[in-house]
Formats: structure tokens, C-alpha cells, sequence
């Protein structure tokens, strides 16, 4: 079982945002073995899951689900059950990968607003941009603006533009993972005093939380990002977990 520290620092990360059992185990299989070959035995994900606070049956019906859903493929290696993502599995893990794994310094330094016709207004064309009021969208300087949107280089963005560009809707849910990722890294032991099955397990808290807030909304540039936006502060907090406590290999992980 998990020491002591390494329960009370993730406790805070396992009650917020209403985990679904599903969900958290598309977070694990896309952090710990997303690439193609990489398989969790049965018994380390049950001890995972369990770590997780998650019930045997629970995760047992999350994992038909994915099978049904083609997200995870099972097969029998011996007398031990094998999981791995399926190839539509990968194809979305990784196209996940780049927004959830980007460092803050990642974020675009340049940026552009687009002032949009009518029609134009949520369309294909606007992939990547952020509504900033009606027909006025802004974007990342490499975005390509809509055909006939008119065009200008942004600068200097005052306060006001900054915090119209802070999803409201998420605001609470980014407070709240700020709160449990400080009280994470105040308790966390070392990286060097947690087996591979606890990192495993931190980290598929730490991203599934983070996934579950940070791909429900364009990414910012960062001169439009306020210094004290709660996202923000998730996001230094999160790059800082992964980074301290890197992604052990499937294979070096067990049960016991």
C-alpha cells in the first residue's frame, strides 16, 4: 500500500472534480503507456486503481467500457491480463499530449485579433482562437486567421482583455486544483522514496485533473495569460510535478 505522506499529499487530488472511473483510467493508460507496445499488466492496474481509492468493480466496468468504446484492447499473456491502448487510443492520447504535457514557457509569446464577418463567427476557420467579444477573436501569432477577417498584431494587452480571456465557467475548478496540487508538492516525499506504482499513480492524478480543466478551452498566449490566473498557477505546478516525479516504464511497475 501506499505510505502515509504519499496518501494524505494526493488526497486532495483524488475528491475534486467528481472522478469519473473511465476518464481517470484514459489519463493513466495516456500518461504510463501511451506509445504504441506499451501494456499495464491486470494486477498493476487494479493496484493502481485501488491506490486511486477506486472500487475492484468499478474499475472492472470502466475497463469493458473502454473495450467497448475501442479505446483499450486486453489480451492474455500467460495467466496475467494485458491492457494497451488501441490504435484510435494512441491517435487521441497523443493529440491530447500536446496541450496537456506543454511546459508554461511552450506557451505563444506572439499573438494576433482577428475581427470576423458574421458568418464567419464558430466556424472550422476559428480553430484555436478565443472569443473575446462578438465578431473579435484572439489567437496565437502562427494561427491562420479566417479568409477576409481583418488583422492585427497585438501588443500590449491591457487588464480588462486578460481577464474577459479567463474562462469564468472554470474558474472554481482551477482554484480548487491549485489548492491540492500546493498541498501535493508541501507533503510529497522525494521522488527517490516512492516506488514506481505511487509515481504511476501521482501522476495520473495530477494529469487527469489537469486534462480535464485545461482541454475544455483553447490555449492562451501568454502575454494575454494575468500573472495571478489560477490556470496559470496550475499549470507551473503541474509541469513541476511531472517533471519531479517522471514517468516510470510499464514494465518496472508491480503490484506488490
Amino acid at each position: 500500500m501506499p505510505t502515509d505522506a504519499f496518501t494524505l499529499a494526493t488526497q486532495p487530488l483524488k475528491q475534486i472534480g467528481g472522478q469519473r472511473v473511465w476518464s481517470l483510467m484514459i489519463s493513466l493508460f495516456g500518461d504510463l503507456a501511451r506509445h504504441e507496445g506499451e501494456v499495464i499488466d491486470g494486477p498493476v492496474l487494479s493496484a493502481i486503481m485501488a491506490a486511486m481509492d477506486v472500487r475492484p468493480e468499478a474499475a472492472r466496468v470502466a475497463l469493458h467500457r473502454l473495450r467497448k468504446d475501442n479505446w483499450i484492447a486486453s489480451k492474455k499473456q500467460g495467466r496475467t491480463s494485458q491492457h494497451s491502448l488501441t490504435p484510435n487510443g494512441r491517435l487521441q492520447s497523443q493529440a491530447a499530449s500536446t496541450r496537456i504535457y506543454a511546459m508554461p514557457d511552450d506557451l505563444a509569446q506572439d499573438w494576433q485579433l482577428v475581427l470576423v464577418d458574421d458568418e464567419q463567427g464558430g466556424t472550422e476557420a476559428l480553430q484555436g482562437f478565443v472569443n473575446l467579444d462578438g465578431r473579435i477573436y484572439v489567437g496565437a501569432g502562427d494561427l491562420v486567421p479566417p479568409a477576409n477577417a481583418f488583422v492585427t498584431i497585438g501588443k500590449d494587452a491591457p487588464d480588462w482583455m486578460k481577464r474577459t480571456l479567463e474562462p469564468a465557467q472554470l474558474g472554481e475548478g482551477y482554484r480548487q486544483l491549485s489548492t491540492a496540487l500546493e498541498h501535493a508538492v508541501q507533503l510529497l516525499p522525494s521522488p527517490d522514496q516512492l516506488n514506481p506504482r505511487e509515481i504511476a499513480t501521482l501522476r495520473c492524478l495530477v494529469v487527469h485533473n489537469w486534462r480535464r480543466l485545461a482541454l475544455k478551452h483553447p490555449a492562451v498566449p501568454r502575454p494575454l495569460i494575468h500573472d495571478d490566473w489560477p490556470g496559470l498557477k496550475c499549470h507551473v505546478l503541474v509541469a513541476d510535478l511531472l517533471t519531479r516525479y517522471p514517468r516510470p516504464l510499464p514494465s518496472g511497475i508491480t503490484a506488490a
